[in-house]
């Protein structure tokens, strides 16, 4: 009888030991799966920066090729008109390119105040 109770307390023992082994497995396992998620999304976050720098820079190239375009342009509107001069707001009457907000305001004609809408 003692070995029969003997045998049960080795198999209780024996089920306890795999149990914590399996939970310990298991534990394991989700840190790696974490630990690859976040390695995961680190190289979408670099490759994400990486993108936006290239954009930046590229967003930044043509605000210079569009800025030289423009100051050829006037340039070129200068040369051919000699009363243009350098553009300022006395100039502006005689034909020249003004460069300053009081001598172009913004256009306010036909506009309407903005409408409430009860369904947004």
């Amino acid at each position: 009888m003692q070995a029969v109770k003997d045998k049960l307390g080795e198999m209780t023992a024996m089920k306890k030991v795999k149990e914590e082994a399996r939970a310990e497995e298991k534990a394991e396992k989700e840190i790696a799966k974490a630990r690859a998620d976040i390695a995961h999304e680190v190289r979408l976050a670099k490759e994400a920066e990486a993108t936006m720098v290239h954009h930046v820079a590229k967003a930044g190239e043509i605000a210079r090729t569009g800025e030289q375009m423009a100051n050829k342009q006037l340039a070129k509107l200068r040369e051919s008109d000699p009363a243009a001069g350098a553009g300022s707001g006395a100039e502006a009457g005689r034909g020249g390119v003004p460069n300053n907000a009081a001598a172009n305001p913004l256009p306010t004609t036909n506009m309407s105040p903005p409408t409430y809408n009860k369904m947004s």
